[in-house]
């Protein structure tokens, strides 16, 4: 087959619409995930939320079921893209090839520990970006994504009728 005929794709129908419910439910409780973690970044003064985490919600309320939204891919991902990050910028410094070296990276260690979590391969650039300290591990890396995981096992164990998550 021709390669640019390729582009034109398979013609696969889309995948199901979610119900108007559905999406405005895991609109609401996303919202307030990131609302929370703005609160508590005002309150305790400590930095809680990251632009990746944004992603993380939609992936973790509205695909629950997804290998991406379990628990150990949340986690582990974010803190491997942010100490893989960390680490090349430390190292290596903020060329731009040491930025894309650090997001492969990301890449390879997730794949191969089996903790893909695709919105915290950009966490490497969060950190070119941000240079902040080794502390980002712990604030907001670990702590934000503890606690999306934290809501999630309330509210997917309270509306839904199967357990949640899946594995750890």
């Amino acid at each position: 087959m021709n390669f640019f005929k390729k582009w034109r794709g398979q013609n696969d129908k889309l995948p199901e619409r979610s119900s108007l419910a559905s999406i405005l439910g895991n609109a609401v409780i996303a919202g307030i995930v990131i609302s929370t973690l703005f609160l508590l970044t005002e309150k305790l003064d400590v930095i809680l939320v990251m632009g990746t985490f944004g992603a993380s919600s939609l992936i973790v309320f509205s695909y629950p079921d997804s290998p991406f939204a379990q628990p150990r891919n949340v986690i582990c991902g974010h803190l491997a893209g942010t100490i893989i990050g960390l680490s090349c910028f430390t190292l290596l410094g903020s060329a731009w090839w040491s930025a894309g070296l650090a997001v492969a990276l990301t890449i390879v260690v997730m794949k191969s520990t089996r903790i893909v979590h695709p919105p915290a391969t950009s966490n490497p650039l969060v950190v070119f970006l941000l240079k902040p300290h080794w502390s980002f591990i712990l604030f907001p890396t670990l702590t934000g994504a503890c606690a999306i995981i934290l809501i999630a096992l309330f509210v997917h164990n309270f509306r839904r009728t199967e357990a949640w998550p899946k594995y750890w």
